[in-house]
């Protein structure tokens, strides 16, 4: 979708209107995993004007596209705007360790790698999260960013984490032994990355379906809530759709998109859980 040009010299209020569409452009094309087109609306909206917000955009749009020293340049001059922002000053300190293990540039995000709203809202005993064990270089980490979609494979006794079309590790051993055992018989699983960095990486994972065979099992054993229905954020409630990203980035607080950024307070779940829940699913 693209907005008709304005004269912003003939009317502020106009000026003002181009700039909000043109916002909404580029959270949309992020949105939609189309970073080339999301760099240069964002460019445009610099031509009009310098905004923090608006060079997180542009080096999210960058960084997908494995333009990691463009990416650092402009979240440095989104914090020389923003001396406190966040999202800036996290994710040049994420992009110096990984600059030096990979190098300008790596591979670009994949069409479609970006995981559906819905996984990152938390629901009790539907959704959980984990650790991934035996990362993977940092060169390869280079390419998976928060709000990935993580496919989950399971080899032996063990459940496989890929994202981007890299092994990005494997599931941590408490979580995926029972789901092992859930979807061999027949539950299905949808996942996300909800944090990364250098030597930790967190997914969150939604049962999308559950087999006849498992009714009353439940897939991630909590301990109770106030509610059953949450937003999985960190100190904000999901807005849009459209703003999920700008939600997501690096476990903190994004005003601009598609960078996974307020998620996870939500408790872990208890080891004790795990280890009861496990003893009633090997009796079933």
């Amino acid at each position: 979708m693209t907005f008709p040009d304005v004269d912003a010299a003939q009317s502020p209020a106009a000026a003002t209107r181009l700039k909000r569409q043109l916002a909404e452009q580029a959270i949309a094309q992020a949105a939609a995993g189309k970073w080339s087109d999301a760099a240069d609306t964002n460019r445009r909206l610099l031509e009009m004007g310098a905004e923090a917000e608006t060079e997180n955009r542009l080096a999210k749009s960058l960084w997908e596209q494995g333009e990691l020293g463009a990416a650092r340049e402009h979240y440095q001059a989104a914090l020389a705007l923003d001396p406190t922002n966040r999202i800036a000053e996290r994710n040049i300190d994420r992009l110096r360790t990984l600059l030096v293990a990979a190098g300008e540039k790596t591979v670009a995000a994949q069409e479609g790698s970006k995981a559906p709203v819905r996984i990152f809202v938390e629901e009790t005993g539907k959704t959980g999260f984990a650790h991934l064990l035996d990362l993977p270089d940092a060169k390869k980490l280079a390419q998976v960013n928060p709000g990935d979609t993580v496919e989950m494979e399971p080899e032996g006794n063990r459940l496989i984490a890929f994202a981007n079309g890299i092994r990005i590790g494997v599931v941590e051993p408490r979580v995926a032994a029972r789901l092992l055992k859930l979807i061999a018989e027949g539950n299905k699983y949808l996942a996300g990355v909800t944090s990364l960095g250098a030597q930790d990486v967190r997914i969150i994972i939604r049962e999308v379906f559950q087999d006849p065979r498992n009714y009353g099992k439940v897939s991630f054993p909590t301990a109770a809530k106030s509610t059953d229905l949450r937003p999985y954020t960190k100190g904000t409630l999901l807005r849009e759709d459209e703003e999920l990203e700008e939600d997501l980035e690096d476990d903190i607080e994004d005003e601009g998109i598609a960078e996974i950024d307020t998620v996870l307070p939500p408790e872990d779940t208890t080891e004790e859980a795990f280890v009861d829940e496990n003893d009633d699913l090997d009796e079933s």
